[in-house]
């Protein structure tokens, strides 16, 4: 009897050592990300939604994360899907630079290459590069020798789950930011992430494509989307983290076996995304998407729906964090602060309107333009206008917000012929892109893909008249596929040296106090 006894004993025994074996085998891993930050360091308010965001509170959030996680024995990753630059001033005339010190704080494991990370001299992104403490990935840009830029891919081994992550950056970037690109090219993403995941897969269990792509159903010909890169079902890419259409996912996509998650925009959300690994594969999944002091989040998901929700959760600022960044905020603070005019309405620069339509704010900087330089037309992008202006005074940080390139006015003369050719060719840029054209003087409408009835100050356009025009110069170098400036720039276009915002700040002091202001539609779609 003692010797069954025994022998059920050493059973049981030995049937724990297997269970537990079996539950230590499951790893946990979280991975956090954040994307298209576009130099929101510090909290900014939102339209009745005050103090939301900044790399402070999401500081402390993410150290609370940590602590958790770490606890039952997970790890953490921190993720930067691209776009760190361009959108608030005391970032931009830092070079990101506040922005850095703040990811190097909260100890990013790794960032992404967005398409504004070209938006200044290649020398700007050399020294952001040795100022980040961890690397800039990217697997698809390749110098004109056929070289990776940038490290393609990072292995991070935690001992109990070993993680691959690679890059990968638009292919339109050669399109949208051409000025400072030289001779780099862009690999096909689909391609790029073939052969990659193919190699990270022979070490890592967990395959990761910091990819910034963008969540759309049918971008121009020769661009991948998170979407298309998803439904390539490449074998073994387990996640891809999202960027470039700032996309809110109320339940991230699980296409195959592939998950894509995306974080918004401007450190409003954080994302985080808990996997399970048994022995090399995921067996669990659950994600939710975070908001940084929002105490009303709105929003578009990926089907282009309202997103709403409360919160009522105040996430405190890390206080190491947000002394680093203070410094920053003093740096020109009094040049910021000048107060140069007045509007007495809302002046509409929401992301989804100028790049879908005419507004009372696109059409004045449009205006400005043709102001300064004297011309019969000017014509501005949709992407250049990256924020509204509230009912008040206007300060010189309120025009930076709105029109952060530092991009020049740009004048040539150009004919009617040469204005129809650029109408047919806008007419087929879809809304949602950054290329969306405003116009100034000119009015036209859009009818079986050409541009028709187009008037010049009324007047009805004379191909055979030699009009004069200003754009941006990023316009007249290519930028958004407007290769139709090429004809007019060799015969004599010139750049006048006066930088955007400068313009319409000279405008704006002009006007003194805007009551109004045109919003009517130029471009008839």
């Amino acid at each position: 009897m003692r010797k069954n006894r025994r022998i059920l004993a050493l059973c049981v025994v030995a049937l724990l050592v297997l269970v537990l074996g079996s539950v230590a085998e499951a790893a946990r891993l979280t991975v956090l990300h954040v994307n298209d930050t576009h130099g929101h360091a510090w909290p900014f308010d939102l339209y009745n939604n005050p103090g939301v965001g900044g790399f402070a509170p999401l500081a402390t959030l993410i150290q609370e994360i940590r602590q958790e996680v770490e606890a039952q024995g997970g790890h953490v990753l921190l993720l930067h899907a691209g776009d760190f630059n361009t959108g608030v001033p005391e970032s931009d005339q830092n070079d990101a630079m506040p922005d850095i010190v703040a990811m190097n704080m909260l100890r990013f494991d790794a960032v992404g290459l967005g398409n504004h990370e070209f938006d200044k001299p290649r020398e700007v992104l050399d020294r952001q590069g040795r100022f980040l403490d961890c690397p800039l990935v990217n697997a698809n840009i390749l110098t004109g020798e056929g070289k990776q830029a940038f490290a393609p891919y990072i292995l991070k081994d935690f001992g109990d789950v070993k993680v691959g992550l690679y890059g990968l950056t638009t292919e339109e970037t050669s399109k949208l930011e051409p000025t400072y690109l030289g001779d780099w090219k862009f690999e096909n993403a689909v391609e790029t992430s073939k052969r990659i995941v193919g190699e990270l897969k022979k070490s890592a269990d967990v395959v990761i494509a910091l990819a910034h792509l963008g969540w759309a159903e049918a971008p121009a010909a020769g661009y991948t989307t998170s979407k298309m890169l998803a439904e390539a079902s490449v074998p073994g890419l387990d996640v891809i983290v999202d960027g470039h259409s700032h996309t809110i996912f109320e339940q991230p996509p699980l296409i195959g076996t592939t998950m894509v998650v995306s974080a918004g925009e401007w450190t409003q959300y954080l994302g985080r995304l808990d996997l399970v690994v048994e022995q090399g594969t995921i067996v669990g999944r659950t994600w939710r998407l975070i908001p940084i002091n929002a105490k009303t989040v709105t929003g578009k998901d990926a089907e282009g729906k309202d997103v709403l929700g409360f919160v009522d959760k105040e996430i405190p600022a890390d206080k190491e964090v947000e002394a680093a960044l203070g410094y920053f905020l003093k740096i020109g603070a009094e040049k910021l602060a000048l107060v140069v005019g007045e509007t007495k309405v809302l002046l509409d620069g929401e992301r989804n309107n100028v790049r879908a339509r005419d507004t009372n704010l696109s059409n004045m900087v449009a205006d400005s333009m043709r102001w300064k330089t004297g011309a019969d037309i000017a014509l501005m992008n949709g992407g250049g206008v990256r924020a509204s202006i509230q009912p008040g005074p206007i300060s010189y940080r309120d025009i930076l917000t709105v029109m952060p390139f530092g991009n020049t006015l740009y004048v040539m003369e150009v004919t009617g012929e040469e204005i129809q050719k650029l109408l047919d060719f806008v007419v087929t840029i879809p809304e949602g892109k950054g290329g969306w054209p405003h116009f100034s003087n000119l009015t036209f409408a859009a009818k079986d893909g050409k541009g028709v009835d187009a008037k010049v100050g009324g007047e009805p356009l004379d191909p055979k008249r030699s009009y004069k025009m200003v754009t941006i110069n990023y316009l007249a170098m290519g930028g958004d596929g407007y290769e139709v400036f090429r004809d007019a720039v060799a015969r004599g276009g010139y750049d006048t040296g006066f930088v955007d915002a400068a313009a319409f700040q000279e405008f704006l002091a002009d006007q003194k106090v805007i009551e109004n202001w045109d919003d009517s539609q130029r471009y008839v779609r």
